[in-house]
């Protein structure tokens, strides 16, 4: 029997039947146009709020992967609900979302493995997170069969952000696309967000991981998925990659018009 992980966030962060899930994403997806300067895409950065507040901005980021022939994703959470050491992939045979199952790449999961002393097979950070959860609906749409990697961050300390970096760097194709899921700052007025926000945005602009990596571990700038932003960077970089872009950035209060406590949300690509 297949060990599938259930979808846990269904008819929360976004709709629980597959036709209504479809239509949404479509809708979202529909409104956007195409960016002809942007090709090649290697890494997404993408919100995981409730789709409602954040589902139209990681669309922009969704949108410049659409109908490309990825064969392997690899999806880097932060774990909002349970702390560990390390970083789990989840040990099971698929993910299943309401439009369907996604099998996990067991050759590049043990591949992984045993390149490194902190990434390890696992369901820690799994069972409820659901920053990973809300980027599958999305991929299932936007591209044809894949295989994915889920990664889930229980500790993001430098020393491990740089290794799963190095790790990613040392284990992945052309053919795989790397996604880091983060919203950006919580619960300030949208005039702190925007100094707080702006700064992830301009280091990732500027393609400058490290700048990006001082900053969270200084509280100069709040992400709460930094480290998966870190680490795709890093790694593509490794692979000649030097170019990202924030392509949308937003925040809840244009959905609530409360503008006293916002949570920030930002979608950018790293591309060739």
């Amino acid at each position: 029997m297949m060990n599938v992980r259930k979808p846990q966030v269904a008819g929360m962060f976004y709709p629980s039947d597959p036709e209504s899930l479809k239509e949404q994403l479509d809708n979202f997806l529909s409104d956007i146009g195409t960016d002809e300067s942007i090709n090649r895409v290697a890494g997404l950065v993408v919100p995981h709020a409730g789709y409602v507040y954040s589902g139209k901005t990681a669309a922009f980021g969704y949108k410049t992967i659409e109908n490309k022939d990825f064969e392997n994703v690899i999806v880097i959470s932060p774990s909002h609900r349970e702390y560990f050491r390390g970083i789990s992939v989840y040990s099971g045979d698929a993910y299943e979302t309401p439009l369907g199952k996604i099998p996990i790449n067991i050759d590049l999961r043990e591949k992984m493995i045993s390149e490194s002393q902190i990434i390890y097979a696992g369901t820690e950070g799994h069972k409820y997170e659901h920053a990973l959860e809300v980027q599958l609906p999305f991929l299932q749409t936007v591209l044809n069969e894949f295989h994915l990697i889920p990664l889930v961050i229980g500790d993001q300390r430098r020393e491990f952000i740089f290794e799963l970096a190095n790790v990613l760097a040392n284990t992945i194709d052309n053919k795989t696309l790397l996604i880091a899921s983060s919203d950006l700052s919580h619960f300030y007025t949208r005039d702190q967000a925007l100094i707080l926000d702006n700064r992830v945005a301009e280091s990732i602009n500027g393609y400058k991981y490290e700048q990006l990596q001082s900053d969270l571990e200084n509280k100069r700038c709040e992400a709460c998925g930094g480290g998966g932003i870190v680490a795709i960077m890093k790694a593509l970089n490794l692979r000649n990659y030097s170019r990202a872009k924030v392509i949308a950035h937003t925040d809840s209060g244009e959905v609530t018009g409360d503008n006293s406590e916002v949570v920030g949300y930002l979608s950018a690509v790293i591309y060739n």
